[in-house]
């Protein structure tokens, strides 16, 4: 079912303090005249406001001087993304659309967030990026093309706006009828699994996730956080050094020939490559797990002899392998696997010593599960572009 339309709202362009990190926003306060000698107390008070209290309004920050927040307020913001839907899943997952200025794009750009509440968790799907530049075969947001990345500040303010729309900061109230954990904080994982490649996004992913997992804000565990490559293997090293959080391979087939063919990625990086560099990963142990993750298509991979060889490839890494019973969208060209087909090759991988959960399907009546997001947003042709900022450059003459 679809929450309440939302009034669109003026997409702010002032740069956003969401995302900064604290030397980052010490800068931003010396821009607007805060003496250095207060500055990491105007910093701590933010950072407080921010990511402990979740204010989305400098107005709210009773403890900053008026004159400071009015300076703040002329010249940046820490306003939500834009939300253009909600949808809730008869299973209780939660969909946003979200929308951005442009920032290059040639129009404002739209991505997909997604909630999935389960007993003791709930588990919030982020994106990284504007469409894809992967096309694997049996994914929607492969379809789309890539926009551009997102920003830092807008990693971070998914997480916020959920958060919000939750009722997950102190004295916020829970949506009537949400189907959240019972107890304690209700976005308690973020997996970078949303649209597209996060380590095609690095800078960007990394400096989110360091203010997702500060322990004076936000103050999720990296342990609670997973990143998820199809396999960009120069840079997964640098991920394990350089964020330390968890990581998840969206592998899907044990031979090059078919990953060949299901992610077009392995050409350039073929599975030799990828695992080595998984089994390098800086901090890797059994309390340490890499999850490996393996999209079950009918006829495709989902005999017992990829089963056999998938133990046998994986051999030697920590690994959980979470099997995913493929969800259908419009134009796939893939059935998913039958249900008592998908039970046998987990049974056979769990003797071999690997936990290997069958991921419930969650959000598919909405399009949000694994596999289906997709948003409108394209890239402008130049044209296109060009006609755009003459329109807006006419209008503002006008005015």
């Amino acid at each position: 079912m679809s929450a309440p339309a939302f009034p669109a709202q003026p997409l702010d362009e002032k740069p956003s303090l969401i995302g900064l990190s604290r030397e980052e926003l010490g800068e931003a306060l010396a821009s607007v005249g805060v003496e250095k000698r207060q500055i990491k107390m105007r910093v701590a008070q933010l950072w407080h406001w921010l990511y402990v209290r979740g204010v989305a309004d400098f107005a709210q920050m009773a403890n900053v001087s008026r004159d400071l927040r009015e300076k703040l307020s002329a010249a940046f913001t820490i306003a939500r993304p834009e939300i253009v839907t909600e949808q809730v899943s008869v299973d209780g997952t939660r969909k946003w659309v979200l929308r951005f200025p442009a920032k290059g794009a040639g129009r404002p750009v739209e991505i997909e967030t997604v909630y999935i509440p389960e007993e003791g968790r709930g588990t919030l799907c982020v994106s990284s990026q504007v469409g894809c530049t992967l096309t694997c075969t049996f994914c929607h947001t492969g379809t789309q093309r890539l926009v551009r990345n997102l920003t830092a500040d807008e990693i971070v303010g998914q997480v916020l706006l959920a958060r919000d729309r939750l009722g997950d900061f102190p004295d916020a109230a829970t949506p009537a009828g949400a189907i959240v954990p019972s107890e304690g904080r209700l976005v308690t994982n973020v997996v970078m699994m949303g649209m597209g490649e996060p380590l095609y996004n690095f800078d960007a992913v990394k400096a989110a996730l360091a203010v997702v997992s500060d322990g004076e804000g936000l103050a999720l565990s990296k342990r609670r956080i997973t990143l998820s490559t199809s396999g960009v293997v120069p840079m997964i090293e640098k991920a394990g050094e350089e964020m330390g959080v968890m990581l998840a391979i969206s592998l899907h087939a044990v031979n090059d020939t078919l990953r060949d063919e299901l992610v077009p990625i392995n050409k350039k990086y073929p599975l030799k490559a990828l695992l080595d560099a998984c089994r390098a990963y800086p901090g890797l142990s059994n309390a340490r797990r890499i999850t490996f993750e393996y999209v079950m298509l009918k006829g495709v991979n989902d005999s017992l002899e990829d089963a056999r060889q998938l133990v046998q490839v994986l051999r030697g890494i920590p690994a959980k392998i979470n099997l995913i019973p493929f969800n259908p969208w419009p134009g796939s060209a893939y059935e998913c696997s039958d249900w008592d087909q998908i039970e046998r090759f987990a049974d056979l991988v769990n003797q071999a010593g690997y936990a290997s959960p069958i991921r419930t399907p969650r959000g598919r009546d909405i399009f949000a599960a694994c596999g289906q997001l997709k948003s409108e947003s394209e890239r402008m042709r130049k044209k296109d572009r060009d006609s755009l900022e003459a329109a807006r450059v006419t209008e503002l003459a006008a005015g």
